[in-house]
C-alpha cells in the first residue's frame, strides 16, 4: 500500500517506517526536519513541513491508500490534536478514507484500565497537558467521516517486537501491566491496514 506517516521520527513512528517499509509498502514519511530521517529506501519519500502547516500535510497525504499518525510533544499539548486536526483536513480535501492514529491508552472509556499511579499522578499532575492533548485529537478524529481507528497504547518500553500483547480488552479490565513495546505498537497499528475489525474504534493494548 501507499502509506503517510505523521511523526515519522517519533520513537514509535520512526518503527512504523521501518516495519512498513520491511512489509513492502511505498512509505511517505512526513517530519519537520528531513535530516532527522535515518532511513534509505527506494520505497520511501521523506516529506519536510511543518504538521500545522496544511498545504506541506496535503502534499503529503495526497495519493495515498492510508495515513498513520503517532505525533509526540513530550509532557506538551498542542500538536497532536492540532497535527492532527490538519491531516484530517487534507485527507478530506484529497479523498483519502483510511486512518490510524495513535493516542495513549486512558483516554474515554479505557480510563477504568489504569491504575492509581497512572491516573492521578501520571495523567492527573505529570502529563496533564499530553492527556488533555490526546483527549481533543481523539475528539477530531470523531468527528471526521473517515474510516479511522484509534490505537491506544499503555507506557511505551524499548526492546524487540514480541506480538504476545493484549488488545481489544474491556474497559473495565484492570490488572494490565501498562507497558508494551514501541515496536508492538507500530506492528498494531499497520496490522490495522488490511484488517476491518477495529474500523470506528479505539482498542487498547498492553501486556
Amino acid at each position: 500500500m501507499r502509506i503517510a506517516v505523521f511523526g515519522a521520527t517519533s520513537t514509535v513512528g520512526r518503527l512504523v517506517v521501518e516495519q512498513a517499509l520491511e512489509q513492502g509498502h511505498e512509505v511517505t514519511a512526513f517530519t519537520r526536519n528531513a535530516a532527522s530521517v535515518q532511513q534509505r529506501h527506494e520505497r520511501l519519500q521523506v516529506v519536510e513541513g511543518n504538521v500545522l502547516d496544511t498545504s506541506s500535510v496535503e502534499r503529503a497525504v495526497a495519493g495515498q491508500d492510508a495515513v498513520l499518525i503517532s505525533l509526540g510533544a513530550g509532557r506538551k499539548g498542542v500538536i497532536r490534536a492540532e497535527g492532527t486536526r490538519a491531516v484530517l483536513e487534507a485527507m478530506d480535501r484529497t479523498g483519502v478514507k483510511r486512518l490510524i492514529c495513535q493516542t495513549t491508552l486512558g483516554v474515554g472509556d479505557s480510563r477504568g484500565n489504569l491504575n492509581f499511579l497512572w491516573k492521578y499522578v501520571m495523567f492527573g499532575m505529570l502529563l496533564r497537558e499530553a492527556y488533555a492533548d490526546h483527549e481533543k485529537q481523539e475528539e477530531y478524529v470523531r468527528g471526521s467521516n473517515l474510516d479511522w481507528t484509534i490505537v491506544r497504547p499503555s507506557a511505551f518500553t524499548d526492546g524487540p517486537r514480541t506480538d504476545t500483547y493484549r488488545h481489544g480488552f474491556p474497559a473495565d479490565t484492570n490488572g494490565l501491566s501498562l507497558k508494551i513495546a514501541r515496536a508492538d505498537i507500530a506492528a498494531f497499528m499497520l496490522t490495522q491496514l488490511t484488517d476491518p475489525t477495529y474500523t470506528h474504534l479505539a482498542p487498547g493494548i498492553s501486556n
